[in-house]
């Protein structure tokens, strides 16, 4: 039997509005439960923020669904609006470990099944390694950051040295889009997931290559991007052929653009079988991993059928996006 880790899902604990108040009374995230007790509204301050589901926060109703969707293990991280990055770095450094330790507790339904990728802030470096070398210790499988801190790219000096730290300490990143990219001309169709989304993560992806980043960083670093790498491996041979043409592309990158694939992982979260088979041809099967966005409604809601019911990929390579890829990425047992 192939064994199925989706290493990209999202929790939120039940938050309530006094501990957000900790961070920030009028804009930190907290969860409004309906009296049902089935669905939710993630809270920013006095404004409704996203509509919720159960599994969202209650571990037990999550390994509910994963024994019916035929998940064997998920990671889970922190839903991005609760990074924090915008408060000072010691206030969020409280609010991230009290979320990881909730996080710990969400797993201890099902140590087994459940696991957890911790948050830092992200905003000061040394309290960000040493919020991640904590938590990793604990018993987080690695770490999930935002793409960007408010101007600040991967190719900051700041976060190269938070991603070196975390190749020197074995601590996979996962790297996820948040705070996007936007303007009025996005003011409708959720636009801003569906156009600025994986503009994000590509723009993250770049960031390192052409900065020269990844040269600067050790190779041991485990590092993932979400959602496919967003519009990256779509428009590759666009970046290679730049790189070839013009000087200001390739002054800060020694090496073609689409020699770097292989210091980078991605989900599998791309919902298309065309897609799906752009996205191993460019990075490889063995840097593509089963990711599925759960349990969000842009996420994929049959957990592995994009992977399982590809006709072009043969029952070795689906064994490696489905499970062996993560469980050797995370270092799992």
């Amino acid at each position: 039997m192939t064994l199925r880790i989706d290493m990209h899902s999202h929790f939120f604990p039940a938050i309530t509005r006094e501990e957000a108040a900790r961070l920030d009374a009028a804009q930190a995230p907290w969860l409004a439960i309906d009296p049902g007790g089935e669905t939710g509204m993630i809270m920013s301050g006095n404004q409704a923020f996203r509509p919720v589901t159960r599994a969202l926060w209650d571990p037990q109703r999550r390994i509910e669904e994963l024994d019916k969707l035929g998940v064997d293990v998920q990671l889970m991280c922190a839903t991005p609006v609760m990074f924090g990055y915008r408060y000072r770095g010691d206030v969020t450094l409280q609010w991230a470990r009290a979320m990881n330790d909730r996080a710990l507790e969400m797993c201890s339904v099902a140590p087994s099944r459940l696991m957890v990728l911790a948050q830092v802030p992200l905003q000061d470096i040394d309290l960000a390694c040493e919020e991640a070398s904590r938590a990793f210790a604990a018993g987080h499988r690695g770490v999930q950051i935002g793409n960007h801190v408010g101007p600040k790219d991967l190719d900051d000096e700041g976060l190269v040295q938070f991603l070196t730290h975390c190749a020197n300490e074995g601590i996979p990143v996962l790297v996820h889009p948040w705070d996007m990219m936007t303007d009025a001309r996005m003011k409708h169709w959720m636009l801003p997931w569906l156009v600025a989304m994986p503009a994000e993560t590509q723009l993250s992806i770049l960031s390192l290559i052409l900065s020269g980043a990844f040269e600067r960083i050790p190779r041991s670093l485990k590092l993932c991007f979400a959602h496919g790498g967003g519009s990256f491996s779509f428009l590759l041979g666009r970046v290679d052929n730049a790189w070839r043409e013009r000087d200001i592309v390739r002054k800060d990158c020694p090496n073609l653009p689409s020699s770097y694939v292989d210091r980078f992982s991605v989900d599998s979260a791309v919902f298309d079988p065309k897609a799906l088979t752009l996205l191993v041809e460019v990075m490889g099967e063995e840097r593509v991993m089963l990711g599925s966005d759960y349990p969000f409604p842009l996420g994929e809601k049959r957990i592995g059928s994009l992977i399982e019911e590809h006709a072009g990929f043969d029952s070795r390579s689906k064994a490696r996006m489905l499970g062996a890829n993560a469980h050797e990425f995370f270092g799992l047992s």
